[in-house]
């Protein structure tokens, strides 16, 4: 009896299936929708990224170079202040007075030096009627001469005894961005040694120092000859300046600029890079250990954002664009084989071609160097849902587009309807 149900059981279930696979009316199954695009052709400007470290174009430390106590600080931590400025007082009392006695000092021997020039010019005329001897012509001739010494050597005293005086206030040499005090008022400073009170940075242009290796910068230094050559030949005024930039004038500058960009990001920027320089020097000398040329390029920062001692990201691009083939970087995909896309041929059906991928470009594209064609069409979005060998239903993006817009706005209308239909 327990066979025979079984049996019944089975039978039914092959009915069932006979029945279902034999029908006409079952369901299709549509090939998968995908987003398909062409490859576009664009120039592009090459690029090869490097790390930096930022630097002051002028750096210096303020010292105290008289000693005395530290009187007054007279600006704010990471103030801006001018060339000439004065940062800090030093006790000025004490040297105030060493040059005012130098002043007397001079004053005495310069009226010495009157009286013995007026005792000479008496003895000289003297001496025509044998009133004295020439001994005393040259006695008066020695004292005029020391006279004559002393005052020198006074006007030397007083010129040390005022820069001692001039010293007290300590002044910024440069134009820049102070830093903090390290030095509180009350201190006896510069006495033992020139005490570091605090240093001035110039930030307005900025340095970006980075090594490159030998092939880059001769491939550049070609480059730069090449553009030299185009520019000469409209502007030969623009091209004196080239050499040293940083130093020229405007016009050289912008002609540097046109030879050699430089690119540089920061950490806070993550993949941008918001700054645009120029190289400004180029290493006389290859470093034998890695192979590579110390650079350095300007940047204005007129923002004022970059400061030294930060870890840049600098991108250099090439001098002129070429056109490349560029798909959208979301439709490579990698295997063992290497990288590949997704090409849609004939009938719609996939097929996988391995190619050769360039630099990735900051708009989400990439360069294929080989292996794809301008006219051949590949899948931008939904890789996951083609396979080789299989057919898809290709859609372009505007496609895509209306259809989503036209779901949204289904949805949107049920949910206006909703309140209508619980009432």
């Amino acid at each position: 009896m327990h066979t025979r149900g079984i049996l019944f059981v089975t039978v039914i279930a092959a009915g069932i299936l006979i029945t279902g696979c034999g029908g006409d009316d079952g369901p299709i199954r549509q090939p998968p929708e995908v987003t398909v695009r062409q490859p576009v052709v664009r120039p592009v400007q090459p690029f090869v990224d490097f790390t930096g470290t930022t630097r002051a174009v002028e750096s210096v430390e303020i010292r105290a170079r008289v000693g005395g106590v530290l009187q007054r600080q007279l600006f704010g931590s990471s103030d801006i202040v001018d060339e000439g400025k004065i940062l800090f007082v030093i006790e000025p009392d004490q040297y105030q007075a060493v040059r005012d006695e130098a002043v007397a000092f001079l004053r005495s021997a310069v009226a010495d030096s009157a009286l013995k020039e007026s005792n000479l010019e008496r003895i000289q005329i003297a001496i025509e009627t044998d009133a004295v001897s020439r001994q005393d012509l040259d006695r008066a001739q020695a004292e005029r001469d020391a006279a004559v010494a002393a005052v020198l050597g006074a006007q030397a005293r007083l010129s040390r005894a005022q820069l001692d005086y001039d010293y007290t206030s300590v002044r910024s040499p440069i134009t820049g961005q102070v830093g903090r005090r390290l030095v509180d008022p009350g201190n006896l400073v510069g006495y033992s040694d020139q005490t570091l009170l605090t240093t001035v940075n110039r930030l307005a242009p900025i340095h970006v120092f980075f090594n490159a290796p030998e092939w880059v910068v001769l491939q550049m230094l070609r480059q730069m000859e090449s553009a030299r050559g185009e520019l000469a030949h409209g502007d030969e005024s623009v091209m004196d300046g080239l050499e040293g930039a940083g130093e020229q004038d405007d016009e050289a500058v912008q002609a540097q600029e046109a030879v050699v960009k430089v690119l540089v990001g920061t950490a806070a920027d993550e993949d941008r890079f918001p700054y645009e320089g120029f190289i400004s020097f180029i290493g006389n000398t290859v470093y034998p250990s890695t192979g590579t040329i110390e650079l350095r390029a300007v940047f204005e920062n007129a923002d004022l954002q970059l400061f030294p001692g930060l870890f840049v990201r600098v991108r250099v691009m090439a001098v002129a664009a070429e056109d490349r083939l560029l798909v959208d970087e979301r439709a490579i995909g990698t295997d063992l084989g290497g990288k590949y896309v997704y090409l849609v041929g004939d009938e719609n059906i996939v097929e996988r071609r391995y190619v050769t991928v360039g630099q990735p470009q900051p708009d989400g594209t990439v360069v294929i160097d080989d292996g794809l064609e301008e006219e051949e069409t590949y899948i931008s979005n939904g890789l996951l849902r083609a396979r080789p060998g299989l057919p898809v239903t290709p859609r372009t993006e505007d496609e895509m587009a209306q259809r989503q817009a036209a779901t949204e706005s289904r949805l949107q209308g049920g949910a206006e309807e909703d309140p209508g239909e619980e009432e």
